[in-house]
């Protein structure tokens, strides 16, 4: 049975028991890239909600919400979700347009959708997405992670420097010597005693924002239950709906790569939007799955299993909650680091080599340039793939477009050619087709011989129609053969009903 059709109880209790109730190890790396997950989510969770114009705790009430209850319904285990900017980015207008209670009713809306989408099998359009635009993908998100430090770089003081040089050399020497702890959170745990206990003045996490002293609450938007609100909602949560399954569908492509392990694409389209409307209805911006934390977590941490998504969630809150003072002193720097090391471990070095650019074909490499030019540009991941993925199409189109040819072979008489047509004739090729006929000096019969052919729109049908009527406006007759089963079915449904189309 596949991980689609799995029964109800089957997709909540999954397929079989957890390999961290039985295997210490395995709780014990869950356990600790759950809790450096949930660190370096606090200042991404506190920036998104500034992108949003909403209170700090609004994110961090998003992020706790949407990655504990994604590591139960979701369809990528080890995989997390929370407050993005992506989605930040969608529904600000609505926020500083409309206010909160909106915003708000926008993120349940967009669950909605999420599931009806999920339910319709818009997972399964990852297929159409081509290898070259996955790579520019992920170079993009190296790119995209590496310039949202940029920032926490300058204009700070001369100290935060040594510390991010500091955090970076002990996450590239630590493992040596011991992988039981995760290193991101060695060298948190260092940089902050060290800073704490020096006294050393750098910008901390507590600088961004003040932390939740309690946990979410849930309750109904607060706004008027009528259909005007309903036209001012669903444009913002129809983008978010779609920007949100694209980054979250394209990152579980990419943790089943590096897991070597396969996941349920639908799963976690429905299980994204019932994330999204359990995180509405305690008051949170909404979310989808966090391309950087994920990578920290599968990646850096060695994560596998739903545990360490729940428990990033789960500590979060307690983070914020019961240690609120000690997390509010963890230096920027620390987890400046972090991502640094994150952009340059997820960035595909190997598809830059010269030795590697020198063997791909030229469309490949502008796709993938297109798709990270775009992402860079727009800070958009979901409008990177979209344009990568059409001119991956564009470019497949124009080189399929060459492979029909027209030969003219000897008939069975005098009085009769053939013309063998070999290829796939589609709205790109059949436009050239029409030309590749000598009407005028060819004999009363001709025969078009479709045997090493393919007839797949109805572009084609109208160029034969068009081939048939200017040899019968010389006197001549056409007699077409060879037509496999699919492509005499579509032309004899067709065939004559184009007129005006050629």
């Amino acid at each position: 049975m596949s991980s689609s059709a799995l029964s109800p109880a089957a997709w909540l209790r999954g397929s079989r028991r957890p390999s961290w109730l039985s295997d210490p190890k395995v709780l014990r790396t869950e356990v600790l890239a759950g809790l450096v997950v949930a660190l370096a989510l606090i200042p991404e969770a506190i920036s998104f909600s500034i992108i949003a114009g909403v209170d700090p705790a609004i994110g961090l009430f998003a992020s706790f919400t949407m990655a504990v209850t994604i590591a139960v319904v979701g369809g990528r285990p080890a995989m997390i979700s929370a407050a993005t900017g992506a989605v930040a980015l969608v529904i600000a207008p609505l926020n500083r347009e409309h206010g909160f209670g909106y915003l708000v009713a926008a993120v349940i809306l967009a669950g909605v959708f999420q599931i009806v989408l999920g339910a319709l099998g818009v997972a399964k359009l990852m297929r159409f997405v081509p290898r070259s635009v996955m790579v520019g993908f992920v170079n993009s998100l190296a790119i995209l992670i590496f310039m949202a430090q940029v920032p926490e770089m300058t204009d700070v003081p001369w100290p935060v420097y040594p510390l991010i040089a500091a955090g970076l050399a002990l996450m590239v020497f630590f493992p040596k010597a011991t992988t039981i702890v995760p290193a991101p959170l060695v060298s948190i745990i260092i940089l902050t005693v060290l800073t704490v206990a020096a006294g050393i003045a750098v910008p901390t996490v507590g600088d961004r924002g003040d932390l939740p002293g309690s946990l979410p609450v849930p309750g109904l938007p607060d706004v008027p239950f009528t259909m005007d609100t309903l036209t001012t909602i669903a444009p913002y949560a129809l983008a978010m709906a779609l920007v949100g399954l694209m980054e979250s569908l394209m990152t579980a492509k990419l943790v089943d790569d590096i897991t070597d392990t396969r996941s349920s694409k639908t799963r976690e389209s429905v299980g994204q939007g019932v994330a999204n409307i359990v995180t509405g209805f305690f008051g949170g911006m909404g979310g989808c799955a966090m391309i950087g934390q994920t990578m920290i977590n599968v990646r850096v941490s060695g994560a596998r299993t739903r545990l360490s998504t729940f428990l990033a969630g789960a500590f979060l809150m307690v983070l914020c909650i019961v240690f609120g003072p000690i997390v509010s002193d963890i230096p920027m720097a620390a987890l400046v680091a972090v991502m640094v090391m994150v952009s340059v471990g997820t960035f595909d070095w190997h598809s830059i080599a010269p030795k590697t650019l020198k063997r791909m074909p030229a469309g490949e490499i502008t796709v993938m340039v297109v798709t990270v030019a775009c992402v860079v540009a727009t800070h958009n991941l979901a409008i990177g793939v979209v344009v990568g993925s059409i001119t991956a199409m564009v470019i497949f189109a124009k080189r399929v477009a060459h492979l029909a040819e027209v030969t003219a072979v000897t008939g069975p008489d005098d009085a009769t050619v053939v013309y063998r047509v070999t290829g796939e004739l589609f709205f790109a090729s059949s436009n050239d087709l029409v030309g590749q006929f000598d009407y005028a000096t060819d004999h009363d019969k001709v025969v078009v011989d479709l045997s090493a052919a393919h007839i797949w729109d109805a572009s084609s049908v109208a160029a034969l129609d068009a081939i048939e009527t200017k040899y019968a406006q010389r006197g001549k007759t056409v007699e077409i053969i060879g037509l496999n089963e699919p492509s005499a079915r579509i032309h004899k449904t067709l065939s004559g009903e184009l007129a005006g189309s050629h």
